[in-house]
């Protein structure tokens, strides 16, 4: 019988979550859809939760981390893009 050891990385401030890998999907999936509705749907999840989930990231990291385009959607901002980057990096190291 092998052994798997198995983890999960996320970061918290306060014994609140900041980021981890559902938010990570989360805002790749607005990533890619540039749209928070489609990647709530995407991830099987309401809007509502998805909404909660982004207000909550930027508040307790005191940062935007999505911009709204007139007519063209969402958009995550170059310090969420880094974010995303860094922690994918992290992720990949472990």
């Amino acid at each position: 019988m092998a052994m798997k050891i198995r983890h999960k990385i996320w970061f918290e401030k306060n014994g609140k979550m900041l980021f981890g890998p559902g938010r990570c999907e989360l805002f790749k999936a607005i990533n890619e859809s540039h749209s928070l509705n489609v990647a709530a749907k995407k991830l099987n999840m309401s809007y509502r939760a998805a909404w909660g989930r982004l207000k909550s990231s930027e508040e307790r990291m005191g940062m935007k981390l999505v911009e709204r385009s007139q007519g063209k959607g969402m958009y995550l901002t170059a310090e969420a893009v880094t974010l995303l980057e860094q922690f994918d990096q992290l992720e990949q190291k472990t």
